[in-house]
C-alpha cells in the first residue's frame, strides 16, 4: 500500500528519477520552454518553483542550493539574473503546462511546461526568422513535425505524373 507516498514513480529508480528531474529543470531554465510527457512535467512543476524561489532570494547560499540541482552553470547564471529578476514581484505560480498530443510511438500523452512570460523571450523570435530565411522558398514548418499519410490521390498523382510526362 502506498498510503501518504507522494509523487511519481515514473517506473524509474530513485537515483535515475532524481537525475531526470535535474536535467528536465537545467533544460526548462535555458530553453524557458520543453516538451516532455505529462506526467514528468507535472513532477517537473514543483522542481522548478523551487528553484525560482531560490533565484528571487539572491544570495550566496541560495545560490549554492540551485548549484547542487542545476547540471550547468550557463543555467545558473540565466536562473539568478534573468528568470529571478523576472519573477520578484510574483508570489508562486511561475510556469504553466499545456497539454498536447499523445507522442506517436507508444501513445503517451504529451505536455508544454514553460515559465510566465517566455513567449516573449526574444530568442524563440530570433530562432524562428533564421529558420524562415534559411529555407529560402519554403514555408518554415510551425511547431511539432508530423507524418502524414499521403491520400490515395496524391499517391496515384505521383506514381502517374512520370510516365504521363514522357508520352
Amino acid at each position: 500500500m502506498r498510503h501518504r507516498q507522494a509523487g511519481r514513480k515514473l517506473g524509474r529508480t530513485m537515483a535515475h528519477r532524481e537525475m531526470m528531474m535535474r536535467n528536465l529543470v537545467t533544460s526548462l531554465v535555458l530553453y524557458e520552454k520543453i516538451i516532455t510527457t505529462a506526467a514528468k512535467a507535472k513532477d517537473l512543476r514543483g522542481v522548478a518553483e523551487k528553484m525560482v524561489t531560490l533565484a528571487k532570494r539572491e544570495d550566496l547560499h541560495a545560490r549554492r542550493q540551485a548549484a547542487e540541482v542545476l547540471t550547468d552553470d550557463k543555467a545558473l547564471k540565466k536562473l539568478f539574473e534573468t528568470i529571478g529578476a523576472r519573477y520578484r514581484e510574483r508570489n508562486g505560480g511561475y510556469t504553466r503546462i499545456t497539454k498536447l498530443d499523445y507522442r506517436m510511438g507508444d501513445g503517451a500523452p504529451l505536455a508544454a511546461i514553460e515559465f510566465l512570460g517566455a513567449e516573449t523571450a526574444e530568442p524563440a523570435k530570433g530562432a524562428g526568422k533564421a529558420r524562415a530565411a534559411k529555407g529560402a522558398g519554403e514555408a518554415a514548418p510551425k511547431g511539432r513535425r508530423r507524418r502524414r499519410r499521403r491520400s490515395k490521390q496524391a499517391a496515384a498523382a505521383a506514381t502517374t505524373s512520370p510516365a504521363g510526362s514522357e508520352g
